[in-house]
């Protein structure tokens, strides 16, 4: 996962080495293993190198291609490098050729519609001296990031992080209130292209970006759609089918140059991942494979500690594990990895960011996870679709399941009353009820703001985002396209964004084999059934896993994380707000609360607004 950034001039100027360096700066902890920028009259591109692929050893971006002057740079690692071989005539070379080359030559024989013809994760921007015109595209699923800055008639600025264009040296601009709203009333899937700073925009995924003097022209290149339903003999033949779509989609993700290596929890998804890689690995003599878990003290009164335990105790994984109890010398680069984060919403990443320290801190540059298979294998509305059928028999018998699943704590009585609130209360009166049960929230998060950063016109912003954000999951139809609409939530875009801020910070590739294309084609086309059965979610997960994990895992019920208990390890018992917050209720000055107000504090400060808020902010 490297770093890319680059400078269009559409006045004329050219840009400056200075200048194109000083944006890859700031990247340079993204892609450790080597600088590159080229300048030309134009446009000057800049590359920071993670190597995680046999191809990335070899291939030095920016590259040019001699013929035509086009000039690529790009964050990505491609998954059918042996198609596209093929069809850009290559199979005769003898030479290794890089993920970069092929995308250029992509973009060289099919144009604009080159990034329908890659398949994985991508971010890339190709400068095209014919047309004097910078080409972007972004992948499908949003798993590598774009961000960029237009000023009409000047320059294009793009680059992986903001903070690379707010290290322009000539470039100031104030912080965007709407997404602070954003982030106090929990909104962080409002939109697509928001950022903290105002002018500095996300590419949304599946969208291509073409800039000149003329302007931005924008276009989606890549449509979600339902696909037909397969009908297959047994469960045996569904699990069978998965399991070869699942294996090929995490066989594709073990391509790489260094170490690889797994996040394991005590849950099905991350063990069915490291499960299949491992199996994989083994088989190519590259075992074992490297584990990486997040635990708490006792075993015995933490279930989710008692399950990761029997989990890698296998000879197919190396365990790495960290006890929020035992942080040592990694609580301090925790702190500092709050906050130094680049968005206030990576405040509550202390789990993640411990794992990913004990990977970088194992040699490890790639580490995989199954962070969206929840989002995949999710029967959306399951039991108010058996209500609106009318299969009452069938939705108690799901209800009763529930129960199961998720313990004594779920009555079946509250499923039954929610499964006819979604299949029959009308869409206007959902919408009500959602925001009325954001009230409570909203005016907590304001009232902690206000005490802290008084001076920001937060209420306003956040009414104004309410207004924008339209796409949530409970004012959904219950409709034949509400799975498709679930993966194309932004929810599940802003997740993986998080993933990728966190894991760059620290020299990490994140890859997550469910957010594979073939996969969410296959599981698009599944029937109900196999998602969800008798309470049970991830049902052929379930089927499809059953000789690679313990019964233990496979048919745990509920869920417990230990995100929050690494939160309070963290901020232990001291203040991250300084001094001037010893007046504010004690529930401020623990847990994530304490994270949110410090994080935006920390914006505020970046931002150099007014004294009295500089003034609030903890000296590091």
């Amino acid at each position: 996962m490297s770093g890319i950034a680059g400078i269009v001039a559409l006045d004329g100027a050219s840009p400056t080495a200075s200048q194109i360096e000083a944006m890859t700066a700031p990247l340079a902890r993204r892609g450790p293993d080597g600088t590159h920028i080229l300048v030309q009259n134009q446009a000057a591109l800049g590359h920071t190198l993670l190597a995680t692929t046999p191809e990335a050893l070899v291939e030095v971006l920016p590259l040019t291609d001699d013929r035509t002057g086009c000039t690529i740079t790009a964050d990505a690692r491609l998954d059918n490098r042996d198609e596209l071989m093929i069809a850009l005539n290559l199979t005769q070379e003898t030479r290794i050729i890089g993920d970069g080359e092929l995308i250029l030559r992509s973009y060289l024989k099919w144009g604009e519609q080159s990034p329908t013809k890659l398949l994985g994760d991508f971010a890339f921007a190709i400068w095209d001296p014919r047309s004097a015109s910078l080409f972007c595209a972004r992948d499908q699923i949003g798993m590598r990031q774009l961000i960029y800055h237009h000023e009409v008639g000047r320059r294009f600025v793009f680059a992986t992080e903001p903070v690379a264009i707010l290290a322009l040296p000539d470039f100031e601009t104030p912080l965007n209130y709407d997404r602070i709203g954003d982030f106090l009333s929990n909104m962080e899937g409002a939109d697509l292209t928001s950022t903290f700073f105002s002018g500095v925009f996300r590419l949304p995924p599946a969208y291509i970006l073409r800039v000149d003097r003329c302007g931005v022209v924008l276009r989606r290149y890549w449509e979600w759609a339902p696909e037909p339903i397969i009908s297959l003999p047994s469960d045996g033949a569904y699990a069978e089918a998965f399991l070869a779509v699942f294996t090929e989609a995490v066989r594709c993700r073990l391509r790489n140059a260094g170490s690889i290596g797994a996040m394991v929890s005590g849950g099905i998804d991350s063990n069915s991942v490291a499960a299949v890689a491992a199996k994989l690995l083994a088989s190519e003599s590259r075992g074992p494979l490297a584990t990486f878990s997040a635990i708490g003290p006792n075993a015995s009164e933490c279930v989710e500690t008692r399950a990761i335990i029997g989990a890698i105790r296998t000879p197919e994984f190396a365990p790495t594990t960290v006890c929020y109890n035992a942080l040592g010398s990694l609580r301090a680069e925790l702190m500092r990895g709050a906050a130094e984060a680049d968005e206030p919403f990576d405040g509550n990443m202390d789990l993640i960011r411990a794992i990913y320290l004990a990977a970088r801190d194992a040699g490890t540059n790639v580490v995989l996870d199954g962070v969206q298979s929840d989002v995949l294998l999710s029967s959306y509305f399951h039991m108010g679709f058996l209500f609106r059928q009318g299969k009452l028999k069938q939705l108690v018998r799901e209800a009763e399941g529930a129960q199961q699943f998720w313990g004594p704590r779920f009555r079946v009585w509250r499923a039954l009353l929610a499964a006819a609130w979604q299949a029959f209360a009308p869409t206007a009166i959902r919408g009500v009820r959602f925001r009325m049960g954001r009230r409570k929230a909203d005016k907590q998060f304001l009232a902690l703001a206000s005490a802290i950063v008084p001076s920001l016109d937060l209420p306003r912003a956040v009414a104004r985002r309410k207004c924008v954000q339209q796409h949530d999951f409970d004012n959904m139809a219950l409709d034949s396209f509400t799975r498709v609409r679930g993966l194309s939530h932004p929810n599940v875009v802003v997740g993986r964004e998080r993933y990728d801020r966190v894991a760059g910070a620290y020299g990490i590739e994140p890859r997550d084999p469910f957010m594979d294309l073939r996969l969410i084609r296959f599981c698009l086309s599944l029937p109900r059934t196999q998602l969800q059965r008798n309470g049970w979610p991830k049902w052929i997960l379930r089927q499809a896993m059953a000789s690679l994990i313990t019964p233990d895992i496979l048919w745990r019920g509920g869920r417990k994380h230990l995100g929050t208990d690494f939160t309070r390890a963290v901020i232990g018992g001291e203040s991250v707000l300084g001094p001037q917050t010893s007046s504010l209720p004690d529930t401020i000055k623990r847990g994530e609360h304490q994270k949110r107000i410090f994080l935006l504090n920390w914006f505020a400060y970046r931002d150099r607004v007014p004294a009295s808020v500089k003034g609030m902010t903890h000296e590091q």
